[in-house]
């Protein structure tokens, strides 16, 4: 396969919603999942399109379990928008050359002219690609043969290739009917990425054996529901209403519609030509929520029927728009012919990986090509003008609801260093929901800013409080809103922005005020226990996710979770650097803005000295009490059981819970490893009062490493990155998970309702900042490598501050940092061992052996 595509050979209906999500094209502002345009959802086919930001609020009715009554429950979704990929074709007539009446050669004696008794003369009753001698249902009284879809069978040959250079999914197939007439179909699709409200698709019919006519339906479909996600069906997924259709000029159909709750207005315009072939008939169908365009056209051996669908895609939410059905027509009137829009296209995704440029040789460097470019057409810099986070499963389909949850700790340190206009987007997403946050930690006896586990529209906690587990049927308490440790990742993230791109203007108003509430909040929430001699933080559930609550207590949450007590230290030492740091007026101002007093920076100070940090046997505790906690028969549940990254489902499914046991189902206080490098952690836990050396380090890895599912495909990663400077033999084997969990689809399922983008980000983010142990701290480039074997030649560029095309090439034990010529200052790069001062225009070849 080539390095720039991804390809797939054959139909399997099994893997079909998996290669749909593997194959969404999106830029930034939509996206749609790559299925079969001749297709509708169900079965394997799920044809949704997603606009970023788009949410709608529904109320559901959910049967209670073992005789409790019914209640309602509330979820707000991102919004599956009308689909405008229908386009479907059926032969109407014709007969294969050389075969009088369409009748195949070597037809059975006593069947007048070849057909099956109660099928008209001449074969036109077949269904391409249907059973052989098996004419089309309702054929006899008259009826038209029926619409083809790759289920009929009949396929001779069927692929399809993702250009990852320039996002577009081509589809090649050939297929015969029982009437023995072969068809060709090629078909290109795109969704711009230079003009982010359009899409386009060329669909090429070439007969390859018979003479006659074929009729082609290009549709919008309305009538849509949100229904991607099995365990979600239950649930209300009706979010559109009010829907209205209509026309313009001979090609053009649009309908109309709005979500229920939220009213969001939607238009979608689509303009179908005939750009080769000959027409015999068209017409417009306005019935119903389906308008759709008709062309009957004749078709002849060799000569291809091109048809080309361009559609808008608007909704109330835009800038600069004052009526989306008005703008999408507009689009449509001005929209150029398909190889127009490929030019430019192509133009807007070259740009894009001049910022991204990423050379991994082998099999890890094709997948994670894959991976930076379904992180790219989600978070395009189309994004800037929106207001969005980071959607967990991207624009890919609607696991999670489309909800924002902490995945942007894994996804902006990469887009920091390439994207950082794309990165202050998504910190703003955040800051305009402050309000919001500081709502909830007031409502939860706390100051400061309480930022929800799982975020959406507006900013309010979006986490069910029950969730399904699907091999019980009983829905359960679900406490991860008590994951605080969000918080965390937002200062963090704010943090490593400002470090990257020196955004000063960002960080001393809108960085500084949500990171000064973050602070505030832990501040709040640390209470001093006399008995102990320090402060603890009490009734949190940390990035495990199993754990939520201790044996037998009734109360949820879990308490001195050492991952969200590092961290919530370490933000209160920065909160005290950024007062230090932003300028005096500017320092008052949010001072008396969040009601900071004298005694404040005293309280932060003593508090991030003397958070409480458990330990047992030797090994950082993940929580208080999580040593008396009874070890899991780890090798009998694999024996039963194969696959046991879902544990806490198999436990409550046998009566019994995971809270029980010293089992997790994903990294947790070995995340401390993931966000600060040795040095740094180090000095975190000195500043703690402990005694943080490699030893112990190496001790709490080992322990972890053996009582972790790994049911998060963020886990695989976080232990390869971990492991990579600790135990290296061991860390491929980890990384190499992290690589395949979705284009394998791992955990059986997950991926076809949307990738994990958190995950595939972070995979580019290992070989950055992993391999290379690259920092953008204190006004320097700091490196410390280790370089796996399996990957220790590779080369990327990044933009640090106001250098552009920063060049990192690994060679085994060498390493190469260039500066593009530029009128900058030259960069400081810091080494263990050495600092080097690298100048604009020029190159460093550093030597790493004995490393």
């Amino acid at each position: 396969m080539d390095r720039w595509e991804w390809a797939y050979e054959g139909y399997e209906p099994m893997e079909e919603r998996l290669r749909e999500a593997l194959c969404t094209l999106g830029n930034g502002y939509f996206a749609t999942r790559g299925a079969a345009p001749e297709t509708d959802a169900g079965g394997p086919h799920y044809p949704g399109t997603y606009v970023a930001g788009c949410y709608n609020r529904l109320v559901s009715t959910v049967e209670g379990g073992e005789g409790s009554a019914a209640r309602d429950v509330e979820n707000e979704d991102m919004v599956n928008m009308p689909n405008w990929l229908p386009l479907r074709f059926r032969i109407l007539d014709g007969t294969p050359d050389g075969t009088p009446d369409g009748t195949p050669d070597g037809t059975p004696d006593g069947t007048p002219d070849g057909t099956p008794d109660g099928a008209p003369d001449g074969g036109p009753g077949y269904l391409p690609g249907g059973p052989a001698d098996s004419p089309v249902s309702g054929l006899g009284d008259g009826s038209a043969p029926s619409w083809w879809t790759p289920d009929d069978g009949g396929l001779l040959a069927y692929r399809q290739r993702l250009d990852l250079r320039h996002g577009v999914l081509a589809r090649t197939l050939r297929l015969e009917d029982a009437a023995g007439r072969r068809l060709r179909v090629e078909q290109h699709r795109l969704v711009h990425m230079g003009q982010p409200h359009l899409a386009a698709l060329r669909t090429v019919l070439t007969a390859e054996n018979w003479t006659g006519t074929l009729e082609v339906e290009s549709a919008l479909d309305g009538g849509v529901a949100n229904e991607g996600v099995e365990r979600y069906r239950a649930l209300n997924g009706r979010h559109l209403t009010g829907h209205s259709t209509g026309s313009t000029a001979p090609d053009t159909v649009w309908v109309r519609c709005r979500t229920t709750n939220s009213e969001i207005g939607v238009a979608l315009a689509a303009r179908t030509r005939l750009e080769s072939g000959e027409a015999v008939s068209a017409r417009t169908d306005l019935s119903g929520v389906r308008p759709a365009r008709r062309l009957t056209v004749a078709v002849r051996p060799g000569r291809p029927v091109t048809v080309v669908k361009t559609v808008s895609l608007h909704t109330s939410h835009d800038i600069a728009v004052s009526e989306p059905l008005h703008a999408a027509l507009e689009d449509i009137d001005h929209a150029p012919g398909f190889p127009d829009l490929l030019d430019t296209h192509r133009a807007a995704w070259d740009e894009l990986w001049r910022h991204a440029e990423l050379e991994v040789p082998g099999e890890a460097g094709h997948i994670l090509r894959v991976h930076l470019f379904h992180v790219m057409q989600t978070l395009s810099p189309h994004i800037t003008d929106l207001d969005v986070g980071v959607p967990a499963r991207g624009l890919h389909g609607e696991a999670y609801r489309g909800h924002v949850f902490w995945d942007e700790l894994f996804v902006l340190p990469y887009l920091n260093v390439h994207f950082p206009e794309v990165s202050r987007a998504l910190l703003a997403y955040r800051h305009r929901r402050l309000p919001e946050a500081v709502r909830a930690a007031e409502d939860s006896g706390y100051e400061g800013a309480m930022f929800p586990w799982q975020s959406g529209s507006d900013g309010r906690e979006e986490t069910q409080t029950l969730h399904l587990n699907p091999r019980s049927g009983r829905w359960l308490p679900d406490h991860s809103r008590l994951q605080h440790h969000v918080g965390s990742a937002i200062a963090y993230n704010i943090w490593q922005y400002w470090q990257a791109s020196g955004d000063t203007d960002f960080m001393h108003t809108r960085g500084a005020e949500t990171l000064l509430r973050i602070a505030q909040f832990w501040g709040s929430a640390a209470r001093y226990d006399a008995d102990l001699g320090r402060y603890r933080i009490l009734g949190v559930v940390g990035p495990d996710e199993y754990h939520e609550a201790y044996p037998g207590r009734e109360r949820p949450g879990l308490d001195d979770n050492a991952y969200t007590n590092v961290t919530a230290a370490w933000v209160l030492g920065r909160a005290l650097e950024t007062l230090r740091t932003v300028p005096e007026p500017l320092c008052e101002e949010l001072c008396l803005k969040l009601g900071l007093d004298g005694e404040t920076p005293e309280r932060w100070d003593d508090v991030s000295r003397r958070l409480r940090v458990p330990f047992h046997a030797g090994v950082i505790s993940q929580f208080d009490g999580y040593g008396e906690l009874a070890e899991l028969d780890w090798e009998g549940y694999r024996r039963r059981y194969g696959d046991i990254r879902r544990l806490d489902r198999i436990l409550e499914a046998e009566g019994d819970t995971v809270n029980r046991y010293q089992a997790s189902k994903q990294a947790d206080a070995l995340m401390l490893g993931y966000l600060f490098q040795p040095a740094e952690l180090a000095g975190l836990f000195e500043r703690l009062g402990y005694t943080l050396d490699d030893e112990l380090w190496r001790r709490t890895v080992d322990h972890y490493l053996h009582r972790t599912s790994h049911g998060s495909t963020l886990s695989s990663l976080v232990h390869g990155w971990v492991l990579a400077r600790v135990r290296r033999p061991e860390a491929w084997r980890y990384v190499q998970e992290a690589l395949v969990s979705d284009i394998a689809d791992i955990q059986g399922g997950t991926t076809a309702e949307g990738i994990h983008l958190g995950a595939m980000a972070g995979t580019l983010d290992l070989v950055q900042r992993g391999l290379t142990g690259l920092e953008t701290r204190g006004g320097a480039l700091r490196m410390d490598p280790a370089p796996l074997p399996e990957l220790s030649e590779f080369g990327f560029t990044i933009r640090y501050r106001h250098h552009w095309g920063v060049g990192v090439r690994m060679r085994s034990d060498r390493m190469r940092v260039s500066l593009p010529g530029s009128a900058e200052a030259p960069v400081r790069l810091v080494l263990p061992d050495r600092t080097v001062t690298v100048e604009p225009g020029e190159s460093a070849w550093l030597d790493l052996a004995g490393r």
